[in-house]
């Protein structure tokens, strides 16, 4: 059984014991991937000595994770640098020369394949059937249209009006479908074409969101979201080259991996059990005893500090924060926390020996001619699969292969998981069966 512990002050503090009074702030970032690795760096670039960053896991990166394939890098985690224009995660890869080897076929086209700037998405339907390339380009300029609406309740301080009921999805799903049904100039059989792309773009749209359904996405606040301008980059030698660059300048004694918090007792609250452990270590500083907030490990230590900083992901937030803080968050918080939402967004890599489709074809979209009239994109547990909303082509072959990168979310990204990889390997392989018409 392991006893508690309250932690000394650090032995590399420059301050003499007869200072004690002007010592260096003792600040504890809590989780080592992206943002906790940048607050590290910064608090030690501007003079702070007495950091340290506690890692739950056994790595860093957090959800940035490169993985070695044969002679190409996947990222499991995140994949692009989204714009270019005061980015400060590009000009980090720029100024490393991590861009090096990305050519300018690299580079985003619309906003559904980021992999290829050339050739074309190819709209699928469950029947075996390619949608018309014009038919692809009227729906989409539609629907980036309505979509631009969506910017507009934020932007411009438009009302919500009832029907609607302030969801991104189920705006865009009735503006789209009423234009689409109102158009003179389709038949009957290219409507019903366009209503059931509503769906897929829905997929992707959730897919960017990290949410369940766009059905769940504030319509009066969906316009603060913005897009940093220029391309959007990949790293060929993988994204935790940036975790490594960030890493680089932090000693190793500053960061703590396996090291999982319990809970942070802040606001000067300190629990009894921390005082009886206080009295029992006669030795300790007296300034330890007074520190404003004590971080208590999994491992039943407790580490002092002046100020915590916590990075970890919302999720982590939402199912812990009750127990993650003594005394609770301020109610705003908390409600900011539950009121917040972000889902399950999984990728998907099939490999295959020879490519069966065309050079032109940068990504394959499933569009399910049965949900034309849909109002829901939830499905029951053995359909999981119909929320895979594509297939995008890695590109360039040379440095990936013949590699396809699947995209669903939500519940049924979850559902998914349980699976093997045999099972998800034969069911995406058969669904590409289906739409391509290509045993």
């Amino acid at each position: 059984m392991q006893s508690c512990e309250i932690s000394a002050d650090s032995t590399d503090d420059p301050l003499s014991s007869g200072l004690r009074r002007k010592r260096q702030p003792r600040i504890v970032v809590i989780g080592a991937g992206l943002a906790g690795l940048s607050a590290a760096k910064a608090l030690l670039e501007s003079g702070f000595t007495d950091v340290t960053v506690l890692e739950a896991t056994d790595r860093i990166g957090g959800r940035v994770q490169s993985v070695q394939l044969g002679h190409a890098t996947f990222e499991l985690g995140a994949t692009w640098i989204h714009g270019s224009h005061g980015n400060p995660v590009y000009h980090l890869a720029e100024d490393n020369g991590l861009l090096e080897e990305t050519t300018d076929s690299e580079r985003s086209v619309g906003r559904i394949s980021l992999y290829s700037k050339n050739g074309v998405a190819y709209h699928l339907t469950n029947n075996g059937q390619r949608i018309p390339k014009d038919v692809v380009e009227e729906f989409s300029d539609l629907y980036n249209e309505v979509y631009n609406l969506t910017q507009e309740f934020f932007q411009r301080g438009k009302p919500v009006n009832a029907e609607s009921q302030n969801s991104v999805g189920v705006f865009t799903r009735d503006v789209v479908r009423k234009r689409v049904k109102a158009d003179p100039d389709d038949t009957e059989a290219i409507k019903r074409l366009k209503l059931a792309m509503i769906q897929q773009y829905l997929k992707v749209e959730s897919c960017e969101s990290s949410s369940h359904s766009m059905d769940e996405v504030s319509l009066s606040e969906f316009g603060e979201w913005t897009e940093i301008p220029g391309a959007h980059h990949v790293i060929p030698c993988g994204f935790i080259k940036i975790v490594e660059i960030l890493a680089r300048s932090i000693p190793k004694s500053v960061i703590q991996l396996r090291k999982p918090v319990k809970c942070i007792h802040w606001n000067q609250s300190v629990s009894k059990e921390i005082e009886r452990v206080a009295d029992h270590n006669s030795d300790l500083p007296e300034e330890n005893k007074g520190s404003n907030v004590f971080v208590e490990c999994e491992d039943c230590e407790f580490i002092p500090a002046d100020h915590v900083i916590v990075t970890v992901s919302l999720g982590v937030l939402k199912k812990r924060h009750e127990s993650l803080f003594h005394p609770p968050l301020p109610e705003e918080k908390v409600m900011a926390i539950e009121k917040l939402g972000i889902n399950t967004t999984d990728k998907i890599f099939l490999e295959f020996e020879e490519p069966f489709w065309s050079s032109e074809c940068n990504s394959i979209q499933f569009v399910w001619e049965d949900e034309a009239e849909s109002e829901s994109l939830t499905y029951p547990e053995e359909l999981w699969y119909k929320k895979i909303c594509s297939f995008d082509v890695l590109y360039p072959p040379e440095r990936y292969g013949h590699v396809l990168s699947g995209w669903i979310c939500g519940e049924e990204a979850l559902i998914m998981e349980k699976c093997d990889d045999e099972t998800v390997a034969e069911t995406c392989t058969e669904m590409l069966r289906k739409f391509t018409g290509q045993p």
